[in-house]
């Protein structure tokens, strides 16, 4: 029976400065070589998670934005994919606005990804967030009167402080999926919004079906793996995890700046050659 390995990017495979070790990629890379089923399970989109993980060569699709997809790694072909429904975006964004808070709003558009935002509005930390983005090709500032909501919004992230992040989280967590969360690399606190359902966790069981895999091996670090730690058969908490995570994990492995990961995968691949 094959074992589907997902590993989490930021604070998992990735270390803090958002490098890749040549041991890491060497393993990694040999694993692939072998036909060892190994996928990224990240927040992050297909065109972020191949940038920070460039020269490593992972072929099998990558869950993206903690689960609303599945893309083809060289494509980009969107394989699976959770929206909200017009009304759902309309009670989100109306939500937001109510407290005082401009989201960013993943959208598609005529089949292709953008995030969409009003320059004027956003937040300070917002901003930085988008700066940071550098020449993003999906990034789309808006003008007063463009409508943020039209195509299929799929994803919402919000930056900022308490209060109105926090009322925004009470009034929505219901609902939806919703991350509130304090971001490991800036410390500013995030409110992030997907589908009801959208999860890394529905998202790897799909592709391990997809896959014809029978088990499912997980990495992680955060609040956002926790539905993937339940789901998975195997759990894999890096030594810098959330402490709710190392608690659900079998396993607590080295951390992110330690190689974690890929020393486990390096060991547990040696374990199923020898057998």
């Amino acid at each position: 029976m094959r074992t589907l390995y997902l590993s989490d990017l930021d604070g998992t495979l990735l270390r803090s400065d958002l490098t890749l070790s040549e041991y890491t990629c060497s393993v990694i890379s040999k694993a692939v070589s072998m036909g060892v089923p190994f996928a990224f399970a990240t927040a992050r989109s297909r065109t972020t998670a191949l940038k920070v993980t460039a020269g490593l060569e992972v072929p099998l699709p990558i869950i993206a934005y903690n689960g609303v997809f599945i893309v083809d790694t060289k494509s980009g072909d969107i394989l699976s994919k959770q929206t909200f429904t017009p009304d759902e975006a309309r009670e989100i964004y109306g939500c937001m606005v109510s407290f005082g808070l401009s989201p960013i709003v993943y959208r598609l558009v005529n089949g292709r990804e953008k995030f969409s935002y009003y320059p004027g509005r956003v937040s300070r930390q917002t901003m930085d967030f988008i700066e940071s983005r550098g020449k993003d090709p999906r990034k789309d500032p808006l003008s007063h009167g463009d409508d943020i909501l039209s195509g299929e919004p799929f994803y919402f992230n919000c930056i900022g402080e308490e209060p109105a992040l926090r009322g925004a989280y009470e009034r929505l967590k219901d609902r939806f999926g919703v991350l509130y969360y304090d971001d490991i690399y800036s410390g500013e606190r995030w409110l992030e919004l997907m589908p009801a359902g959208a999860t890394k966790a529905s998202a790897a069981v799909k592709l391990r079906d997809m896959l014809g895999c029978g088990r499912i091996a997980a990495f992680g670090d955060s609040v956002n793996d926790i539905a993937l730690f339940e789901t998975a058969d195997e759990k894999y908490a890096v030594a810098n995890a959330d402490e709710r995570l190392k608690r659900l994990a079998d396993e607590v492995i080295a951390s992110n700046d330690g190689d974690g990961v890929a020393k486990k995968l390096e060991q547990m691949i040696s374990r199923q050659v020898r057998l």
